[in-house]
This record gives structure tokens, sequence and C-alpha cells, in this order.
């Protein structure tokens, strides 16, 4: 995909189209995208699937192993405060 800058014109309808390879780099089979509107401009930005599995087992808490769940839960909260 190419990036840089692109002169578009909008239909009688408000209706634009989006560059070729950048939908089908950026936004593949959902067709979905967030339009962010701002003062002077819109961002269009592909909706994704989230994974919120891939980062479960990547949080260090300093500890090798848990123990005694209530004690590990005294000293973390206590180390917070």
């Amino acid at each position: 995909m190419e990036t840089g800058v692109e002169v578009k014109k909008m239909d009688s309808q408000g209706r634009l189209i989006l560059p070729a390879d950048w939908r089908e780099a950026e936004i593949g089979e959902s067709r979905e995208l967030y339009i962010i509107k701002r003062k002077g401009y819109l961002k269009i930005v592909p909706k994704r699937r989230v994974d919120l599995t891939e980062n479960f087992d990547k949080v260090d808490l300093g500890v090798e192993t848990i123990g005694n769940w209530k004690q590990f839960e005294k000293k973390f909260y206590e180390a917070g405060a």
C-alpha cells in the first residue's frame, strides 16, 4: 500500500471513494469504519476485532508463583497504597 495524499471529489450525496489498496489492506471483510468528526477534518479508522486474550500471560506481577492468593492480594494492595 502506497502512502500519500490524494484529492478526491464527493458526489452530490456526499459520498467519496476510498482508495482500493487501502480498503483491501486495512478494512478487509468487515467493511466497518469509525468516522471521527473533528473541527475542520474527518478521521477514518477501520474497525477491528480485538483479541482480549492476547496479553493475558504478559502481565508481570513481580513474583514467580502465587501460592496463597489472600496473602498475595494483601501485599499487592499494600504496595499500591
